[in-house]
């Protein structure tokens, strides 16, 4: 399969939590282990004065890197969080965002993340870090 074509993929199979978020996988590279997705998030998903709700700015970020994670191994089939931290720089206001992943380093089970959210001002709205599981498919 080809990049383009894996990038067909990933946006087949996203799941619901994303699709409702309008996320799609842009752009990837396996070899870097990074992943880029934009959204186009909805007032729906906003409290105060337009501001994106802190859990959806979350997982925004937590798709960026898990997909990074996903993109780069293809034998993982699951990516259970196991710590996952936040920082809130700028306001995420409705309309386009893109999240941004990075394999920072895996090992056999266990792979550390971090991400970037940037804003529809161009400006990184926040940054988060996560460890998490590598769930990988049984070895026949």
């Amino acid at each position: 399969m080809n990049k383009q074509q894996q990038i067909a993929n990933a946006n087949t199979h996203l799941p619901p939590c994303l699709q409702i978020l309008n996320a799609r996988l842009v752009d990837f590279d396996s070899d870097a282990g990074n992943a880029e997705l934009q959204f186009e998030v909805s007032e729906q998903f906003c409290h105060s004065v337009n501001v994106v709700q802190g859990g959806n700015v979350t997982a925004m970020l937590d798709a960026a890197m898990s997909h990074a994670a996903f993109m780069q191994n293809p034998e993982v089939i699951a990516l259970p969080t196991l710590e996952l931290k936040v920082s809130f720089l700028e306001p995420t206001l409705a309309g386009p965002a893109t999240a941004r992943g990075r394999v920072v380093k895996a090992g056999n089970s266990i792979v550390f993340l971090e991400g970037t959210l940037i804003n529809s001002d161009g400006k990184i709205s926040a940054t988060s870090t996560s460890t998490a599981k590598l769930v990988k498919r049984k070895q026949q």
